[in-house]
């Protein structure tokens, strides 16, 4: 075997670990022979790959390749049929028969073994289903809150789904057993569901925080007092301060999206004066009148 382990795994010399296992879990998918039976070339193309992640995943291996002390069939290298040595001596009649499978790629969540399993006994061949992949829009106040609804997937029966409070933008949540079912007995794949929410009419989300403008009245800016303001919980009375210019902000603490694991955000409120929609014959006499009105001038300052 001459042909370069690099080019053989579509990686370039300088690839990390990381990479060069990466590019054999996505070869080692399409042409294990357990998925491509009796196709000679996928076995042979299989052997080529394992042969050259065997060498690059051994750091010392690939210093001395790398050096031009070894070439891909280096004397130093354990003898080896397929990916590695399959076979142990209870079933060494099949070479791709494991009761350990790859359990060398790490834990339950890894994206190779949740794709290939053995089972203990007669090592035959399972996979997992493949997962199904969904979006939904739900309206801003339930994702922000939480809530039951229902997903209708396009080949199968309603599902219920669950969102939590505090849901993103984005966000993908998972049914699991949900998705393609499994081949030789192997477990299901999910469903994964990514959310996408609606945008609200004047609530805007910020991280965990919540912002909206609030419209007062010219009397409330200038005299203060109670006024109520919607929030995604529910109204709440606020006190506003007298002479609360337009752009102050208030703070609702705790507030604002509350997250399983995390302390909830905050509101921030943003005053917003508001005149009558009709005109109003004293507020304008009164105006007309106001001397210290006349002598304001808000925009000082910002240039000609």
């Amino acid at each position: 075997m001459s042909r370069d382990p690099y080019e053989l795994l579509g990686v370039k010399k300088d690839a990390t670990q990381k990479d060069v296992q990466s590019a054999f879990r996505k070869l080692a998918k399409k042409l294990h022979p357990d998925l491509n039976p009796g196709d000679k070339k996928a076995e042979e193309r299989f052997k080529e790959i394992s042969a050259a992640y065997e060498l690059l995943s051994d750091e010392e291996k690939r210093g001395r390749f790398d050096r031009g002390e070894i070439d891909m069939s280096g004397a130093e290298q354990p003898q080896r049929h397929y990916y590695r040595d399959y076979a142990s001596a209870a079933d060494a009649g099949n070479p791709y028969h494991n009761s350990a499978g790859f359990a060398d790629f790490g834990d339950n969540d890894d994206i190779f073994s949740s794709f290939f399993s053995r089972r203990a006994r007669g090592g035959e061949f399972r996979a997992h289903g493949q997962d199904r992949h969904y979006s939904m829009e739900v309206d801003f106040l339930d994702a922000i809150n939480g809530t039951k609804t229902q997903i209708r997937l396009p080949d199968g029966p309603a599902l219920d789904l669950q969102i939590p409070p505090g849901t993103r933008d984005g966000q993908t949540l998972r049914l699991r057993g949900k998705g393609e079912p499994g081949i030789g007995g192997g477990r299901s794949g999910d469903a994964l569901v990514e959310i996408r929410v609606r945008a609200h009419r004047f609530y805007v989300r910020d991280g965990d925080d919540i912002r909206f403008d609030l419209p007062i009245t010219l009397r409330e800016a200038v005299l203060g007092g109670k006024v109520r303001a919607p929030t995604p919980s529910g109204p709440v009375n606020l006190t506003l301060p007298p002479h609360s210019n337009t752009g102050k902000v208030l703070r609702l603490r705790g507030k604002g999206v509350a997250t399983k694991g995390r302390s909830a955000g905050d509101i921030y409120i943003s005053l917003k004066i508001v005149l009558p929609d009709a005109p109003d014959q004293q507020l304008s006499e009164f105006m007309t009148g106001w001397t210290a009105g006349k002598q304001q001038d808000p925009r000082k300052g910002m240039g000609e």
